[in-house]
């Protein structure tokens, strides 16, 4: 063996094997190395937010400014954690655990300096069939799948054009889910049991018929923390007004059912209840989230497969896509409210890696909440410490609170996340663009919107996902317009026989078309046509086909093409296209008044006269 290692070093010597390496690298084209540069400068994305701001210096001062944001968020996302869990259908540790991880993975990781991440209510609406059709397991293994859309996203440098998806489209959904999670809620609310239905009408039909069984002690109890959570922000900022108003509630609870024969409320002990060492836990376990395999949690025995991962691809599509907009929007406002930059494509990536992790914990999936973010700047937060230390908190809790959780009732938690839902719905903002935005717009928000609710995020994603692109065909469709008009800035005038078109702006698929119509005027007395490009950005497939129609059309016709002022990014994409220099068929210019010399040139060697009058030069305005 180490003769024949001896004889391959002989051979192939570690210093001509370098060299080699090199000289493949250098005949690699300049896009692919430019891919290869992008992914090893992935690294430099992971804790952009983090580094940035210890850059700037870290104090204690700033630490002790951290650790009371922490608490204060901690507060907040103690109870909603377990409440969006218990909506979507687990236990509630499941979305402590979920709070727990993904809040300090993104911290740490993340692109942002304030934002805390978590389950939110926007997940809801998406996960609340999941378990019904596949159970826990199905929802974690989702979560994965997510988790690792997610993350090429950010590695595909993806994060800018998430941003872009049209506003009509996010209200719809908003507007869809805040209307769905409070319809959820009235079961809990009403202290119903309902059996697993497949859509909001079917569990509208349930709740109806279970209606008169409803609880009115538990009606009472969401009532009256509804009207704590609306009142108790005028009153003071200085406490959050969860923590206030659900121990107000729960010692209410515990007073009635000590005092009060015949009251009877369901509790998170009462409803949840857990196995540790043999003996029965009510409520929470006590214990911090511990290693598991997401697919074998359940007693039904699920493995994971192909048609598991096959049948779950939409509902995985649909919690990336959501979790995308839903933290890259509150990302914006956080900058908003801090005047601080964060990195899209950086925090994809920490999003994507937390939501992969966060299910070998049994958490379900997280993304940026709007809510605590907002309240971690408001409490004065000065650095992601404070997101990863809110999360420390609510480890903490989890395991010294426990017995106290169970006591929480299950209305107060409706109705916490009755008035999230009332506050993220934004229903003034929503009735006002009905009034005001074009009617494409509208139709495309009410088409989400009543997507949402009538079937669920599965659905509504995807069309909405389509219903942005077609969108955006039909904008530039209607921005797109050829229109001729002389040209009079060149210092060369344009002999007879030679045309200058002006092409401006992206030659998309949706542009393209209409731009390569107005090149077809061309009389049967050109000789040669100039196409001015500078201010064409870009190009893609649909329009490099139709201008290489053009071009056929043209050499048929035995007119010469002149390319003048391409920009880098599209004389690349003429270069792998194999639109090159041919002597008297195709040439480049760097300006239009060398290639209306070069025309002249051109028309000398046809033995073209050069004294009749030019014909008008054009512009196609993308």
């Amino acid at each position: 063996m180490a003769a024949g290692a001896d004889a391959v070093k002989t051979l192939y010597p570690p210093a001509a094997v370098i060299k080699r390496g090199l000289r493949y690298v250098d005949e690699l084209s300049e896009a692919f190395r430019a891919q290869l540069a992008m992914a090893y400068r992935a690294k430099d994305l992971i804790g952009y937010g983090l580094r940035q701001r210890l850059k700037e210096g870290y104090t204690a001062k700033d630490f002790r400014a951290d650790l009371l944001a922490a608490l204060v968020v901690g507060v907040v996302a103690l109870p909603l954690s377990m409440a969006l869990a218990i909506a979507v259908g687990v236990p509630p540790q499941h979305g402590l655990y979920a709070a727990i991880i993904a809040g300090v993975i993104c911290a740490l990781l993340g692109g942002t300096r304030f934002q805390v991440t978590a389950p939110t209510a926007a997940f809801v609406v998406i996960l609340v069939p999941i378990v019904h059709k596949y159970g826990l397991s199905g929802l974690l293994v989702a979560g994965m799948m997510a988790g690792v859309m997610l993350l090429a996203l950010g590695l595909a440098r993806l994060g800018r054009l998430v941003q872009f998806i049209p506003h009509p489209v996010t209200t719809g959904f908003t507007a869809g889910i805040a209307l769905v999670l409070i319809i959820l809620q009235l079961k809990d609310a009403m202290g119903l049991e309902l059996p697993r239905t497949d859509g909001t009408f079917e569990y509208l039909g349930a709740l109806v018929d279970a209606a008169p069984n409803a609880n009115p002690w538990d009606i009472g109890i969401a009532v009256m923390t509804i009207i704590l959570l609306l009142v108790l922000p005028k009153l003071t900022n200085k406490i959050p007004a969860p923590l206030i108003a659900l121990t107000v509630v729960s010692i209410g609870v515990v007073l009635l059912d000590h005092f009060v024969p015949g009251f009877h409320a369901t509790t998170i002990g009462s409803r949840f209840s857990s196995t540790i060492g043999g003996e029965v836990v009510h409520g929470i376990p006590p214990l911090p989230p511990l290693p598991v395999i997401p697919w074998h949690l359940e007693s039904s025995g699920s493995t994971l497969s192909f048609q598991m991962i096959r049948e779950l691809l939409p509902a995985a599509f649909a919690i990336a896509m959501l979790g995308a907009i839903e933290s890259l929007m509150a990302a914006v406002v956080a900058d908003g409210m801090s005047n601080t930059k964060h990195d899209p494509n950086a925090e994809l990536i920490a999003l994507g890696i937390a939501n992969i992790v966060v299910p070998f914990f049994g958490g379900i999936a997280a993304t940026g909440a709007l809510a605590r973010t907002a309240t971690n700047i408001k409490a004065g937060a000065r650095s992601p410490i404070a997101a990863a230390l809110q999360a420390v908190f609510v480890l903490a809790a989890t395991i010294a609170l426990a017995p106290l959780v169970s006591y929480l009732p299950m209305a107060a938690l409706a109705g916490l996340l009755i008035v999230v839902a009332r506050n993220m719905s934004e229903t003034r903002h929503f009735a006002r663009l009905v009034r005001i935005a074009p009617r494409a717009d509208v139709m495309v928000m009410l088409t989400c919107f009543g997507l949402t609710v009538a079937f669920d995020m599965v659905v509504a994603v995807t069309f909405g996902v389509m219903l942005a692109a077609l969108l955006f065909m039909k904008r530039m469709a209607v921005l797109t317009r050829a229109n001729l008009q002389t040209i009079t800035d060149t210092k060369v005038e344009a002999p007879p026989g030679v045309r200058v078109y002006e092409l401006a702006g992206p030659l998309f698929f949706g542009a393209a078309k209409t731009a390569m119509e107005a090149l077809h005027v061309a009389g049967g007395q050109d000789h040669t046509m100039i196409l001015a490009m500078e201010h064409v950005p870009t190009m893609d497939a649909t329009g490099l086909v139709a201008l290489e129609s053009v071009l056929d059309r043209l050499y048929r016709s035995k007119i010469k093409v002149i390319f003048a002022g391409l920009n880098p990014e599209v004389s690349e994409l003429f270069e792998r296209a194999g639109i090159k220099r041919e002597p008297g068929k195709l040439a480049y210019a760097p300006d239009v008044d060398t290639a209306i010399s070069m025309a002249i040139v051109h028309a000398a060697r046809l033995n073209r006269p050069l004294d009749k009058p030019s014909p008008p030069t054009a512009t196609a305005t993308v």
